[in-house]
């Protein structure tokens, strides 16, 4: 996978900076572990929500899921299987779980999209790809004017799955398995700000179960939708 240029000397500085601070944050903080992946930054903390705020979110998804779309907005029955909905960002449950995600990586709730919940049956995935935008795509003008790159992304896993539905890593060679109530946080960005293509990720098949997350993108600027 070829490396995307990058869109400027400037934007790569603040998100050097973004990843800099929230790095040293999440260091800090004693529940919070480090995975051992050297070509990319990535965290994790088990308990993150409790089994009631799991069992709310994924009630919160099955009322408003729709098959999930490709961020360019097509959809693709082979690429993304998923069903997924963007989440009330009024919904006070919603709410102080975004705010939880910002205490806990310092990261400004106005940088942060909407939480997007997704839903996987058995047979569903999401193919391998990147959180970050191609600089050589259609929508990155778009995108660039409403926040810009998306710096961190952060993950939670809102069931146990009996089989499959790991977050799986290829170019770091390691998978995450489901755990409910657990989060996942990792750097979009490589240390000098520039995109990471180790970033790459995919939801591989479930095999047996249904699995749930909710996932939120933090930008490198205030976000507009």
């Amino acid at each position: 996978m070829a490396v995307e240029i990058d869109d400027g000397g400037a934007a790569s500085d603040v998100r050097a900076r973004i990843g800099q601070a929230v790095r040293a944050r999440l260091d800090r903080n004693p529940l919070v572990s480090r995975i051992d992946a050297p070509k990319l930054e990535i965290y994790g903390r088990r308990d993150f929500l409790s089994e009631v705020e799991c069992a709310d979110l994924r009630g919160l998804i099955d009322a408003d899921a729709q098959p999930s779309t490709l961020f360019s907005g097509s959809a693709n029955a082979d690429y993304r299987t998923s069903h997924s909905c963007n989440l009330d960002p009024a919904n006070p449950l919603v709410m102080a779980i975004s705010d939880r995600i910002c205490a806990l990586t310092g990261l400004t709730a106005d940088h942060g999209e909407t939480l997007q919940g997704q839903r996987y049956a058995p047979g569903q995935e999401y193919k391998a790809h990147c959180d970050y935008f191609p600089v050589s795509a259609s929508y990155w003008p778009a995108m660039r004017k409403t926040g810009g790159q998306r710096s961190w992304t952060a993950m939670i896993y809102l069931s146990p799955v009996d089989a499959g539905g790991e977050t799986h890593f290829p170019h770091c060679e390691f998978m995450v398995p489901p755990v409910e109530g657990m989060i996942l946080i990792w750097n979009n960005m490589n240390p000098d700000g520039a995109p990471n293509p180790n970033s790459l990720h995919a939801a591989r098949p479930v095999a047996s179960g249904m699995k749930y997350v909710v996932t939120k993108w933090f930008r490198e600027r205030r976000w507009t939708a």
